[in-house]
């Protein structure tokens, strides 16, 4: 092949000619379209190697009216979500499926209401291809404001509905948070235990709080007030009220927790009252995040619902379009360990 002069970077010409295709064949590789034969893909890719070919970001657009980045959006601080490994592990999920399909992530964060124009103008200014949203709370105009745009979004958890909604609007991917707590709290009293308190999360994000303590009231319906305590799904969280369970109820024997995060501050709560675990109260969590159910003292018993997953599901539902809203829900189970 002819050399190009120094400093000049190759072209979709080049690339085309030293695979032995048309311009058009290696347009439709790099923008990873079907209608190419799997060889002539694997060709092409080759080339595009050998002669380090970076493609034009501004011209793709034009031609695919695609930005090859997507939004994740977050109604929380941005300092809390990255102590969350919760969230860390979503996002895991959703990069790594985003960048097998040649997009990159944007996160944009709301830490108040200030924050909503210029969320909203962003997403509206055609930089993304769409959004994956996450603990957006009641009365959030986000989710008209993406309705009136347009643009293709997908929620981490199922949305609260709307007044006048008798379903989502949009797609979703949630765990099975009601079936997965019934397990929990059915495990702790096939095991004997009689006082059974749930730390639930804060009713006003997704739904996930609501349905975790909807599960615990199937299996205890007549189970006291006193017994339950909202927390904020923190460590910090957790550890409050479990204490203030403690002073309320001293006799419980067992806590059903909304998340693997609040149950280490339960754990600790726990400890420095003298109780031992699970001798005088069994402790369940729920996510099963390796970091914390693993290294928790003593291991963590919770339920396990594939985090990382959920985030792949996520991304996959922006690219598989719909005539009507999707909702996956991943299945949970039970995972015995030392705590319980």
């Amino acid at each position: 092949m002819k050399r190009r002069p120094h400093g000049q970077r190759p072209t979709i010409e080049d690339v085309a000619r030293r695979a032995g295709v048309s311009r058009s064949t290696v347009s439709r590789v790099i923008n990873r379209e079907p209608r190419v034969r799997a060889e002539v893909v694997v060709r092409v890719r080759e080339v595009i190697a050998e002669l380090d070919y970076v493609p034009n970001q501004a011209a793709r657009q034009l031609v695919t009216h695609r930005t090859g980045a997507v939004a994740v959006v977050a109604d929380q601080p941005d300092g809390r979500l990255f102590l969350d490994p919760y969230f860390d592990c979503l996002l895991r999920g959703v990069r790594r499926e985003l960048a097998g399909r040649g997009s990159q992530v944007v996160l944009l964060f709301l830490d108040g209401p200030d924050d909503l124009p210029r969320v909203a103008d962003y997403l509206g200014g055609g930089h993304v291809d769409g959004a994956v949203l996450f603990s957006l709370h009641p009365g959030d105009r986000l989710h008209e404001m993406i309705g009136r745009l347009g643009l293709p979004a997908v929620f981490g958890g199922r949305p609260l509905l709307r007044a006048g909604d008798t379903e989502p609007t949009f797609s979703y991917v949630d765990g099975d948070n009601r079936g997965g707590a019934r397990q929990a709290v059915e495990y702790l009293v096939s095991h004997g235990r009689r006082r059974i308190a749930a730390i639930t999360g804060p009713y006003d994000q997704e739904q996930s709080a609501a349905e975790r303590l909807a599960g615990y009231r199937d299996v205890l319906p007549d189970a006291a007030p006193e017994l339950i305590e909202r927390a904020d799904y923190t460590r910090q969280g957790g550890a409050d009220a479990m204490a203030v369970l403690l002073d309320r109820c001293p006799d419980l024997d067992a806590v059903f927790v909304a998340s693997d995060l609040m149950a280490s501050g339960a754990l600790e709560a726990l400890r420095a009252r003298g109780r031992r675990v699970p001798g005088d109260v069994a402790v369940v969590g729920f996510d099963d995040l390796a970091d914390i159910a693993e290294s928790t003292d003593p291991p963590l018993t919770t339920v396990h619902q594939d985090v990382e997953e959920m985030g792949r599901l996520m991304a996959r539902l922006l690219f598989e379009r719909t005539a009507r809203p999707a909702s996956v829900v991943v299945p949970t189970r039970l995972v015995v360990r030392a705590s319980a």
